[in-house]
């Protein structure tokens, strides 16, 4: 029998950080045998791709990823192990053409994964797509800044949005139970930022309770001595109640920041996404958010070029976005997935004209982000240290209305930084995007 724990474990996690959450989980079962892993993939004795297959892009940037790996064997590579999205969808097809992984075991897989992989040291390549329990893990080795960290409240989705494979990939929606998640936040220890993610943030507990939970899950979160601030990520606009946001406008440790994907604005687009609320509905709940709690930051995400979106749609959701004045947006191009209902429909978009739509939404909004962002100029912004960017010759952090990785960033000079800690930074200027500036001591 082969000793796994002699091995050097390495992992790629592709896509977004729900998935990067389930890799930080079998990091863990892969620690909890004593097993060393490390950042170097080139030492790597086994090693693991977490896969994306949300869209045709994540799909070839996983299959690109996977025949790259492949390439370190006859160095330090024994086993190549393909993990998460891609196989759980199209392990049918990948198992017989994707030769070059030996492994293959999809998002509910992992507590199967020594066995698979003693299963192919035996018999060379395996299938165990399907074969683990599923259920919650708590265990968690943090793939993030030791500062920040993400907690995947559910998995799966309700939702039947007629662009989106995720149902047919994660399946239905499945709350975790909050005794076990305030367990996993409270052992992730001194955390200056904890961001709440799942497929559907607001759905939390309609499965499980039988009733909306995320509130009084929020309460009892925020009770926890270890976790300093908590961000509310993908929170779908139909279940944002004034109860929600009583508590975020209330509750001092929740961060004034909302993201709500709406992805279109005009009602004929909305109904053919099979979208809940209208254009008049997101602008209320815009407007209402607003007045409740001024100072919140809301962000969105957009598909442009969606089947049948005529110019005057387009132009809908342009003036959709000059009258929101979101805080923060991303723009995408509708993708033509296959098993989805929005794929069979008649007048799909130039890929050319798709291209044009969202250039010109990115156009739109950095000019509202960029008018926003120069009101802090002169100003003082409470900002939370990430780090140094070396290439800057500074500290870079977030103020509160900017989220890891998909917002912009501040750029400031300082006697001294330390990761996690906030500091007051004087605003010297913005690029449009990002911000730049100095402590007040600095100068001093």
């Amino acid at each position: 029998m082969i000793d796994l724990t002699s091995k050097t474990y390495g992992l790629i996690s592709l896509g977004c950080d729900k998935n990067r959450v389930d890799s930080e989980k079998l990091l863990s079962i892969i620690r909890a045998k004593g097993c060393k892993v490390t950042d170097n993939i080139e030492k790597a004795q086994i090693l693991i791709v977490n896969t994306c297959a949300f869209l045709n892009q994540s799909r070839k940037e996983a299959i690109e990823t996977i025949l790259e790996c492949s390439g370190y064997r006859g160095k330090n590579l024994e086993k190549l192990v393909v993990t998460g999205c891609l196989p759980q969808k199209y392990i049918g097809e990948l198992y017989d053409s994707l030769t070059e992984a030996d492994v293959f075991l999809g998002v509910d897989d992992y507590d199967k994964f020594f066995e698979a992989l003693e299963k192919s040291y035996e018999q060379d390549r395996v299938n165990f797509v399907g074969y683990g329990c599923g259920g919650y893990l708590s265990d968690r080795t943090l793939t993030t800044p030791l500062h920040y960290a993400y907690l995947k409240i559910s998995d799966g989705c309700d939702n039947r949005c007629t662009y989106c494979l995720i149902p047919k990939i994660r399946g239905k929606y499945k709350s975790y139970p909050m005794e076990q998640l305030l367990k996993e936040a409270e052992e992730l220890g001194d955390v200056s930022e904890l961001i709440l993610v799942a497929q559907d943030v607001t759905r939390y507990g309609t499965d499980l309770y039988g009733q909306k939970k995320l509130t009084e899950f929020l309460q009892k979160l925020t009770t926890l001595v270890n976790i300093n601030s908590v961000r509310l990520l993908y929170c779908y606009p139909d279940m944002i109640d004034d109860g929600l946001i009583a508590e975020i406008r209330d509750n001092p440790k929740i961060i004034k920041y909302i993201d709500i994907p709406l992805q279109h604005s005009e009602d004929r687009i909305l109904k053919l996404m099979l979208r809940k609320g209208s254009r008049a509905e997101y602008l209320q709940l815009i407007a209402k958010l607003r007045r409740e709690i001024p100072q919140i930051a809301i962000r969105s995400t957009f598909i442009a070029g969606f089947p049948t979106e005529s110019e005057e749609d387009f132009e809908g959701l342009c003036n959709f976005l000059r009258k929101a004045q979101l805080d923060n947006c991303g723009f995408f191009e509708y993708s033509r997935e296959p098993d989805t209902a929005a794929y069979r429909i008649k007048g799909q978009i130039k890929p050319s004209i798709k291209r044009k739509r969202v250039r010109e939404l990115y156009r739109i909004q950095e000019e509202i982000s960029a008018n926003k962002l120069q009101k802090f100029v002169g100003q003082k912004l409470r900002v939370m240290c990430d780090g140094i960017d070396y290439d800057k010759n500074c500290f870079l952090g977030r103020a509160y209305f900017q989220a890891p990785d998909i917002d912009g960033k501040v750029y400031f000079n300082a006697h001294d930084g330390v990761q996690g800690e906030y500091f007051d930074v004087v605003i010297e200027k913005t690029d449009g995007y990002d911000l730049y500036g100095h402590t007040e001591d600095y100068l001093i």
